[in-house]
């Protein structure tokens, strides 16, 4: 299987997809230096599956990769995510 994210700018969205479908997405606000990530989907047939997850990791990636950004989760399994996830909190405390 073959995942990809893809920054739609104009729409403070990520979206994501698995073997060229688009399965999930991830809506964000910009607040001065800070991305608050607001609300993660995956397509309802496919959780349970880990593409949550796997879109998370993704996005947060992307925002390491691409941003200077302070990682602000909002979204339930963001913050879930995180909590597992410790050597992802440098992205929260980026300033």
């Amino acid at each position: 299987m073959s995942s990809v994210v893809q920054h739609l700018r104009g729409q403070n969205r990520y979206i994501f997809t698995n073997d060229g479908v688009e399965v999930g997405f991830t809506d964000y606000q910009l607040v001065d230096r800070e991305i608050h990530l607001t609300h993660t989907e995956i397509d309802p047939a496919l959780r349970g599956t880990g593409l949550g997850a796997e879109m998370v990791q993704a996005v947060l990636d992307t925002i390491h990769d691409d941003t200077d950004y302070r990682v602000v989760a909002e979204c339930p399994f963001v913050v879930a995510w995180l909590r597992h996830h410790p050597e992802y909190q440098e992205l929260e405390q980026r300033v």
